[in-house]
């Protein structure tokens, strides 16, 4: 079945490239260029994937992805932005987005990315992980332990997320930023360490049943750390 994409793009000239890469790729492509619109069109069609801009007339494209994660909209998110630092792309990422593309950027990668992303979000197998007594519903944006519902921040279940995914692997930290953050590169920063931290208070409430590890000089893992001669 054709996918259909919503390009949400405010310059005129990557809207067109854009479109045009996406429909040669037999993408089924609908373009807008304000963020008001957009909320219009996602809130009455159906799309398998939407290439956001950050800055948008109207709305920002921020400001769109909170609101379609707000409403329990799960349709899968790739960010576009001029705004290519640390903080910019995990602003983004924290409001909801998906994945995270600085400009300018290569056509090859952003239908790769967007390729990935349909692909992750079409297996209904992977939209429910467990390891132990936690539970994500990852369509729902739910968390669980011991059948009582965990909180998180969108990062923190976006972390939690692609530990669980790898479990019962060592995630080192290039690996959690890639996935996680859609960073690509060392940003030089202990992002990681930080939301780590703030995962443990949620889901490690059980001193006697920790869940996720620190393996020294490797990285972390979720379930036991003592699987394959593994220690803290």
């Amino acid at each position: 079945m054709t996918k259909r994409i919503l390009i949400v793009e405010d310059d005129s000239s990557t809207a067109a490239v854009l479109t045009s890469a996406l429909q040669e790729a037999a993408y089924q492509v609908e373009a807008c260029s304000d963020g008001f619109h957009a909320l219009n069109l996602l809130f009455r069609n159906a799309y398998d994937g939407v290439i956001l801009d950050v800055m948008l007339p109207g709305c920002s494209g921020l400001t769109v992805v909170r609101q379609l994660r707000s409403s329990n909209q799960d349709v899968p998110v790739l960010m576009l932005s001029a705004r290519g630092e640390m903080a910019e792309r995990i602003e983004g990422l924290e409001a909801g987005a998906d994945d995270y593309l600085p400009k300018p950027f290569g056509i090859a990668e952003v239908l790769a990315r967007l390729k990935a992303l349909l692909r992750r979000n079409r297996d209904p197998k992977a939209m429910r992980l467990e390891v132990g007594d936690l539970q994500l519903d990852v369509a729902g944006h739910h968390a669980y332990r011991g059948g009582h519902r965990i909180m998180l921040a969108p990062q923190e279940f976006r972390l939690l997320e692609c530990l669980m995914r790898h479990t019962p692997e060592v995630c080192p930290r290039s690996l959690l930023l890639s996935e996680a953050w859609g960073c690509h590169f060392d940003p030089g920063t202990n992002i990681v360490d930080v939301y780590i931290r703030r995962l443990r208070t949620k889901i490690d409430i059980f001193p006697s049943k920790k869940l996720l590890h620190t393996v020294k000089g490797m990285g972390y893992i979720l379930g036991n750390p003592h699987e394959g001669g593994l220690t803290n």
